[in-house]
């Protein structure tokens, strides 16, 4: 403690002089000192004035809040706007601090940090996913990355990370396929492991004959409701029920020779509307 001390005519110390306050201790080295900002804004009502000592309380602690966004770099984020968002955190803490509470940096660092991992949470998903499969993820995310901090540590099984989290094995396997699920890939990114140009997409696509049917189906309905219910009959034989022409024509009581007549020109009927149609 520093004391300005002055001696009297007799020689003795004049003690009753004001002695220096010493510096108002702070959380951090590089903390600034706001606590009469924050006395200020507490007392003055919305307008100009107190809207001036919000912006200088921000000022203030911006570096703060950047040191923190900066925690979270290379997480598929930009930094610029992790330190957007980490703005935001430290304008909220400002807004709802209680100056009696303690350190504003008590107080601040996890209302910014928390911004920051909602931000994560609920705006980086690729894939929307429930709030449980993105706790189950964090906790096995944690699990594994202690699981194997020795050197030479094994990949963990479900079984060991489930027993060091006290998860269930199925609820270890929904938090493991959540940590792929947080980005995804372009289905045009070319496949690294050839010169090709083959793309991702070009490794799941098939050919789908489905579709086809599909479409030959609906060009011959018009042509089979043009035939006489003779002909439709007989086609429905041959191609549904899988009949012989000989069974056909007993069944009807014809020739097998007329009813392969029958079929031929009905088929091309079909066929010459379904192309007219295309």
């Amino acid at each position: 403690m520093l004391t300005d001390m002055s001696t009297s005519r007799h020689g003795t110390p004049d003690t009753t002089l004001p002695v220096a306050e010493p510096p108002a201790r702070r959380s951090h080295a590089d903390a600034p000192d706001t606590g009469r900002l924050f006395a200020l804004l507490k007392e003055l009502e919305d307008g100009p004035r107190r809207n001036a000592v919000r912006e200088e309380l921000v000022t203030a602690w911006l570096p703060m809040a950047h040191r923190i966004a900066g925690r979270f770099r290379d997480r598929g984020e930009s930094l610029e706007d992790l330190r957007q968002v980490a703005a935001l955190g430290l304008v909220k803490a400002i807004d709802r601090f209680d100056p009696s509470q303690g350190a504003f940096e008590s107080y601040a660092v996890p209302t910014i940090t928390g911004e920051v991992k909602r931000h994560f949470r609920d705006r980086m998903w690729a894939v929307r996913v429930p709030r449980r499969v993105q706790d189950l993820r964090n906790r096995v995310r944690v699990a594994r990355r202690e699981l194997t901090q020795r050197p030479g540590s094994p990949e963990p099984t479900v079984a060991a990370i489930a027993a060091h989290t006290g998860l269930a094995e199925d609820e270890v396997s929904a938090g493991l396929e959540a940590l792929e699920s947080f980005s995804t890939l372009s289905l045009d990114a070319e496949l690294a492991d050839g010169d090709d140009g083959y793309s991702l997409a070009d490794t799941l696509a098939t050919a789908e004959t489905s579709y086809d049917v599909v479409l030959d189906r609906e060009a011959a309905k018009e042509g089979l409701r043009r035939l006489p219910e003779r002909e439709r009959a007989i086609l429905y034989m041959r191609f549904f029920e899988d009949m012989t022409q000989s069974r056909i024509a007993d069944r009807l009581g014809l020739s097998q020779m007329h009813v392969s007549r029958l079929i031929s020109r009905s088929c091309a009927l079909v066929r010459e509307q379904a192309t007219d149609r295309r």
